[in-house]
């Protein structure tokens, strides 16, 4: 499965970022494989749309499942129309590796 993960900096071991349009790094990860690789959010500094460009990506990443803190009206409304699922980070997860620990375990919120 194909996952999307709101990230400050360009590695599995850096902080989440809790903003899904805005964050800086989105760090996609095959949870099979456990490959990773660092993608740039090219709307973090756009002035609107911000939210949708980054549910882009991950359409265009083939996303199955998206990590993040929030997410905004737009953002979610382009994920449930291109069929991504949407998770919130929980209590106690810092970098992206803790998030995709917590998918794997069951342990996070569907957001909606």
């Amino acid at each position: 499965m194909i996952l999307i993960i709101s990230s400050q900096q360009a590695d599995i071991n850096s902080p989440v970022d809790n903003r899904f349009g805005r964050a800086q790094w989105f760090i996609k990860i095959d949870s099979d494989t456990k490959k990773w690789e660092a993608l740039t959010n090219p709307g973090v500094n756009q002035r609107g749309g911000a939210g949708v460009a980054a549910a882009q990506i991950a359409a265009n990443n083939k996303a199955e499942v998206v990590i993040s803190g929030d997410f905004g009206p737009n953002a979610s409304g382009a994920l449930n129309a291109a069929g991504i699922r949407m998770m919130t980070f929980d209590q106690g997860i810092s970098t992206v590796q803790d998030a995709l620990d917590h998918f794997t375990q069951g342990k996070l919120t569907a957001f909606g």
